[in-house]
């Protein structure tokens, strides 16, 4: 979650409305998509399932953003939320099977740890990456995520 955070520390809120190409994410909504997944992790460890647009309620809508300070503040109150919660759920709830739903209709139900670690930080990491391409496109340093990067040197340089 760290190289997260440096990554979303350096999207500036004016390209938020960059896109490399029409079909793309504006970079603004990668970066929320980033830090509202973190958040998503509390939600998988405390319940059964998610519906992203249940019949008697409104559809899930990501937040909007307009400083990269309050992208940031959302990223990290939602890391929080996880960390915790991933604490306080024993080795039986992470093989409970978990469900996303939309409609009311199950559209995946597996194992929460199967959740964990694919749908959200694998998740994570591949819109890590692209927003790291969107990064070079406008010439703002890439931070070191797994070494260092052509910006910075494993020494922080």
């Amino acid at each position: 979650m760290a190289s997260t955070r440096k990554t979303l520390e350096r999207v500036p809120a004016d390209k938020f409305d960059y896109k490399p190409h029409e079909k793309s994410f504006t970079m603004g909504r990668l970066a929320v998509h980033i830090a509202e997944m973190a958040g998503w992790g509390a939600t998988t460890m405390k319940e059964d399932s998610f519906d992203v647009a249940p019949v008697n309620g409104p559809k899930y809508e990501s937040p909007v953003f307009t400083s990269t300070e309050e992208l940031v503040a959302f990223f990290d109150k939602n890391v929080a939320a996880f960390r915790a919660a991933v604490a306080e759920t024993n080795d039986g709830a992470m093989m409970a099977p978990w469900s996303l739903l939309s409609g009311g209709k199950t559209m995946f139900s597996m194992p929460r740890v199967a959740v964990v670690r694919g749908m959200l930080l694998n998740h994570i990491i591949h819109h890590r990456a692209q927003l790291g391409v969107y990064l070079r496109l406008n010439d703002i340093p890439v931070p070191s995520i797994y070494g260092p990067s052509a910006d910075e040197n494993a020494f922080g340089g």
